[in-house]
């Protein structure tokens, strides 16, 4: 994660263009993408921002795309008619994303609203009882995910396989096109809803498998359950082909892209929020 000295600064720098927005966006509440590979500190980056809004009496909250995921027998269904990797959580195709929809509509009209859980090491939906509810007449909506703001792929970039994954379990391209397609469409319309865009960029896609090993060891040490390193590297290549087009495409058009180390350091910041 990213280390407390150096949150402080792009926190700061996040609360700065937020208030800036807010002085020209009249609709509510304000939404902040915050895109990022895996590891790379989203969820860290949201929740000190969080605190800080709350603290100046701004009523936020936050979603995180991975509480989107639709249930476990809506993927398996979903692999059962398209592909068999769509099993896995994560890729376009398998978010419930009228679940986001809900929650924006009702922030929109001021009321309260349940913000969906996803229980990572049941590989389910949390009952909805047990949702937090976001306060009323939120002004900001921090809304962070791995593929928070992504554009799809062209077709003929589709065509040849990026990893061992795609060449052994997808020769025909079904599982990256059906993707593919899925970010074309409800995706786009909910991220047209973002407001303000944040890119945490990582040095490349080399480095994010060992941050998400880190991130699998947290989990294995808090709930006792998780992947084992063995299994960590084909998962990752799920989100190899998405992340890299991530990493070279959303720089031009996010509207804030700080720059990370392999240590997951920032060294650059580019804003372009003004």
């Amino acid at each position: 994660m990213i280390a407390g000295r150096a949150l402080d600064p792009l926190v700061t720098i996040l609360r700065d263009a937020l208030a800036a927005r807010q002085r020209t966006v009249s609709r509510r509440p304000i939404i902040l993408g915050l895109c990022g590979a895996q590891g790379s500190g989203k969820s860290t980056l949201a929740a000190a921002l969080e605190n800080l809004l709350h603290a100046e009496g701004i009523a936020c909250a936050t979603l995180s795309l991975d509480d989107l995921y639709k249930t476990k027998a809506e993927r398996l269904a979903l692999a059962r008619a398209v592909h068999p990797l769509f099993t896995t959580r994560g890729v376009p195709g398998t978010h419930d994303l009228e679940l986001a929809f809900s929650l924006i509509a009702a922030l929109e009209r001021g009321e309260s609203a349940r913000l969906p859980r996803f229980d990572k090491s049941r590989d389910d939906r949390v009952p909805a009882e047990e949702w937090d509810l976001t306060p009323d007449h939120t002004q900001i909506l921090i809304f962070e995910g791995w593929l928070v703001g992504a554009h799809p792929q062209p077709a003929d970039a589709l065509i040849a396989p990026i990893n061992r994954l795609e060449r052994d379990e997808d020769r025909d391209g079904r599982w990256r096109r059906h993707a593919n397609a899925a970010l074309a469409g409800d995706y786009q319309r909910l991220f047209a809803r973002i407001d303000l865009l944040v890119l945490l960029a990582a040095p490349d896609f080399d480095v994010v498998c060992g941050w998400r090993t880190e991130q699998e060891h947290v989990l294995r040490a808090q709930v006792g359950a998780g992947m084992r390193d063995d299994q960590l590297g084909r998962f990752v290549e799920h989100y190899e082909r998405l992340t890299r087009h991530i990493l070279s495409d959303m720089p031009a058009y996010a509207d804030i892209v700080i720059a990370l180390d392999r240590n997951r350091k920032p060294h650059a910041i580019a804003d372009r929020s003004r």
